[in-house]
């Protein structure tokens, strides 16, 4: 049984660890916070004081940070970063939300250390991630997913190999763009529906059940009719997507007018306060 190294306790990071451990795995925790650390103690995980020392006990690395700035802190950080204690034939997985730049980046230093990389985001929130059925979109050789396949099936109800290194994020940035994009356009809807009289239940019950509107977009839509908002991907990380999602376009001369509109709407929810709810909070800014 390989020791696993989660790096990052956050919403997501603390379930994928406790799926891991469910599973049978040895884990390492590690988390910049303390307090997050203490409930996987008490689980079976052993607790780092460092990305580092985690690495070094490991056989394979996940991490599951907010962004490319706390992704770098964590695995390239001089003294500390989990890069310099891999293990030669170790794994790095980043599973966190990145830029393809940075993740290609990163994949550069871990070979340089001598060992192998993934770039394996997850599709799903926190029910998801709590039942273990996540979906992974993987970048990188065939050969280390191979390898890490049966730890990915512990937090994982489909695998996909996307292709090579990055590629994996691309597609992560993409769905998480359409997704984006679908529940801006209804919040928009159902708000010009408002004002013209109807209830946002009625116009769900209608919406809701035509072809045109996807079971993620209904589940979205339910939510906004529900005024429930707690976060489970918050607007603040949404905007962070779009971000990112325009520097991929840029980097290729892609066109992406959508994109950047959509990105204006929810940093105008960031602005008048909505950052820290649920994706459907933008909905406030329409009703």
């Amino acid at each position: 049984m390989k020791t696993i190294a989660v790096l990052g306790l956050g919403a997501m990071g603390s379930r994928i660890a406790q799926n891991l451990l469910k599973a049978g795995h040895q884990v390492v925790v590690y988390n910049r916070t303390a307090e997050k650390v203490q409930p996987l103690l008490n689980l079976g995980a052993v607790s780092a004081s460092t990305p580092r020392e985690a690495a070094g006990q490991s056989d394979v690395v996940i991490s599951m940070v907010r962004d490319d700035e706390a992704s770098r802190a964590v695995w390239l950080s001089p003294d500390t970063g989990a890069v310099m204690g891999l293990k030669k034939d170790g794994v790095a997985i980043a599973s966190s939300t990145l830029t393809v730049n940075w993740t290609k980046e990163l994949a550069t230093e871990v070979a340089h250390r001598g060992a192998t990389f993934l770039d394996a985001p997850v599709v799903g929130s926190r029910p998801q991630a709590e039942a273990g059925k996540l979906i992974s979109l993987v970048g990188g050789e065939t050969a280390t997913l191979a390898k890490v396949r049966d730890i990915l099936e512990s937090t994982s109800s489909a695998i996909h190999h996307v292709g090579e290194i990055g590629q994996g994020m691309a597609m992560k940035l993409a769905v998480n763009a359409l997704f984006g994009i679908q529940v801006a356009a209804f919040a928009e809807v159902i708000g010009i529906l408002s004002k013209h009289g109807l209830t946002t239940a009625k116009a769900m019950e209608c919406i809701g059940e035509l072809p045109i509107t996807s079971p993620a977009a209904r589940g979205a839509g339910c939510l906004m009719v529900a005024n429930q908002h707690a976060p489970m991907f918050p607007i603040e990380l949404v905007e962070k997507d779009f971000q990112y999602v325009l520097e991929m376009a840029q980097a290729v001369e892609g066109a992406s007018p959508v994109v950047t509109a959509v990105r204006e709407v929810y940093g105008d929810a960031i602005a008048k306060g909505h950052g820290d709810k649920n994706i459907t909070g933008v909905v406030q800014l329409f009703v």
